[in-house]
């Protein structure tokens, strides 16, 4: 045995055996029960850091493994019938998913429920009590024409057509002052239109509130007395003279969905030793005519 230097410390010695004056525990009866014994002295646990409750590997002061969290909750009154989970439906971005689609659902079953209970108005036409006829000239009454055009038409022509969507009777009349006229002296035509799937409102008021954007000739004037809305559209191209041009009077008429024209125009050359009537005359006749014929047209 070599003898150590003496400024060299000695090397520590492995312990077999416990330290003077302390107690050593005793020892398994087997290895198998040594594996599994509790040790006497319990770790300390660390304070966990603030602001994480649930510290764990890779935290300072952390320690043991990852708290579990508790699963999330099914729906707490149960699926909605007739649906199974989506994917994740677990999770809140799945029950949100799954809402949304019956939120959906719900409000279309709401919304057909109010189309085929309310009915919307489009479906219910307004005719106001009107009847287009067969034979419009029937019921046609221009009594007040006749001030000026003594013989009355003796064939008239007519026209009717039926339809889902709209019923139409037209009426055109051959004006004569007496009977010695050679050939119409002026012309009146008739028209109603029953609209039986269309609200004919805004069509009315485009076409004849702007008439004289199409003839620059004719002139516009809204009145009143005359079912829902009402029009007189009036031309006159003779400058006064009478010798030459034309004049036209219509009255257009909308009340609920039905519609109505009456119309007249005269050629100054129809008339062969006088000038024709007025265009103010004409219009208070039309006025005047119009009221018995949309009278006779409800009242039949």
């Amino acid at each position: 045995m070599q003898d150590r230097p003496e400024d060299v410390p000695a090397q520590p010695q492995a312990q077999t055996s416990p330290p003077p004056g302390s107690t050593a525990p005793p020892a398994p009866a087997n290895q198998s029960q040594a594996h599994h014994q509790p040790s006497a002295l319990p770790m300390p646990r660390p304070e966990p850091v603030p602001g994480n409750p649930y510290p764990g590997p890779g935290t300072a002061n952390s320690y043991g493994p990852p708290p579990v969290y508790p699963p999330a909750q099914q729906y707490a009154y149960g699926q909605p019938p007739g649906f199974s989970p989506p994917p994740g439906g677990r999770g809140t971005a799945g029950r949100a998913v799954l809402w949304a689609a019956v939120g959906a659902v719900a409000a279309s079953a709401l919304w057909a429920g109010g189309v085929f209970l309310l009915r919307p108005l489009g479906d219910d036409p307004d005719l106001a009590g009107y009847r287009a006829k067969a034979n419009l000239c029937s019921a046609v009454d221009y009594s007040a024409l006749r001030t000026e055009y003594a013989e009355e038409d003796s064939a008239p022509t007519h026209s009717a057509l039926k339809h889902k969507a709209i019923d139409e009777s037209y009426c055109s009349i051959s004006l004569k002052k007496s009977s010695s006229s050679s050939y119409s002296d002026a012309y009146l035509s008739v028209q109603v239109d029953l609209h039986k799937t269309t609200d004919p409102s805004a069509e009315f008021t485009a076409v004849w509130s702007e008439y004289n954007q199409r003839y620059d000739d004719y002139e516009v004037e809204k009145v009143s007395g005359f079912g829902d809305e009402a029009y007189l559209v009036t031309e006159d191209t003779t400058s006064g003279s009478g010798t030459s041009g034309s004049r036209a009077v219509i009255l257009a008429v909308r009340d609920g969905w039905m519609t109505y024209q009456m119309s007249w125009s005269v050629y100054t050359s129809s008339y062969e030793t006088t000038t024709p009537p007025e265009v103010g005359d004409v219009s208070r006749w039309v006025k005047t005519d119009t009221r018995s014929t949309l009278e006779n047209l409800r009242s039949d």
